[in-house]
């Protein structure tokens, strides 16, 4: 493993180093981090940030070692941020500390790929329709189970309020509003995860809430969503609301089979022939 110091520009956006080569849905370009607020949360989040995009869009390589005072000089700050920054990054497996040797940069391998901020990070660069697919195999096996159960042990209270929320889903998808269609999509699969009564799968809120922001900000929903795909959180409210676990089950596996389409379509625009390659 190469000990050698890490000198690329980790100040850059990954996801920008190759958009020539990406479809315009593809090509997304990421939200740049907005000036940092004085202090040093501001300072510490904004070095997280790009130290954190630059090792998962690869410009910093697995066995680069970080050294403190290289990094002080770039981002101008002290070293306590430049620690404190490290220790996050340390606590995802991105980086590990080894005496003698520095702070060295790991593999892929070695990432919480459940952290939400390794999933935005991951969503920034070029590889994100890999990422989408399997963030949504892995919500395949997991969100139709939620619903089953959530038609089994949701509260009536809990069931209308996903009824209500597909309903405003509808209106805001109809309009063309994707700012409020988001927020809607993000709490009725929140709330379905709650209903569940299962806390393992309640925690995945956040990573589920990443998927579909990210799906959002790179161009990879349609503007207006099909009366299908709003047809079907209705019919999961719907099935949750009158006890039919196996139809809730049913309605929410074709959510997820139909968000794996689209993506494949997205892929195949940009690789003609092609199969949409796993991680």
């Amino acid at each position: 493993m190469s000990e050698r110091t890490a000198m690329a520009d980790v100040s850059a956006d990954p996801a920008a180093t190759s958009a020539s080569a990406q479809t315009p849905a593809a090509a997304a370009p990421a939200t740049r981090l907005a000036a940092p607020p004085v202090g040093a949360a501001g300072l510490q989040g904004r070095v997280l940030e790009q130290l954190g995009m630059a090792i998962c869009g690869g410009s910093l390589h697995p066995g680069e070692v970080l050294r403190s005072d290289a990094l002080e000089e770039r981002y101008h700050v002290s070293r306590s941020v430049i620690r404190e920054a490290l220790s996050i990054l340390g606590s995802m497996g991105l980086v590990e500390s080894r005496r003698r040797v520095g702070v060295t940069i790991q593999p892929a391998t070695a990432w919480n790929l459940y952290d939400p901020l390794v999933i935005r990070w991951r969503l920034a660069t070029n590889g994100r329709l890999k990422q989408l697919r399997s963030l949504t195999e892995l919500r395949s096996a997991v969100e139709p189970q939620a619903a089953l159960l959530a038609a089994q042990r949701a509260p009536l209270s809990g069931a209308s309020d996903l009824v209500g929320l597909a309903a405003k889903m509808w209106a805001a998808g109809q309009a063309g509003d994707s700012e409020e269609f988001l927020a809607l999509d993000i709490e009725f699969h929140r709330l379905v995860l709650q209903s569940s009564g299962n806390e393992m799968f309640a925690k995945l809120d956040s990573l589920v809430a990443e998927v579909l922001s990210g799906r959002t900000q790179y161009g990879l929903m349609p503007h207006h969503p099909s009366d299908e795909a709003l047809q079907l959180h209705a019919d999961v409210a719907s099935a949750i609301q009158r006890r039919k676990p196996d139809e809730a089950h049913a309605a929410m596996l074709h959510i997820m089979q139909q968000a794996i389409e689209e993506m494949s379509s997205l892929w195949a625009q940009e690789h003609p022939g092609e199969p949409l390659p796993a991680e």
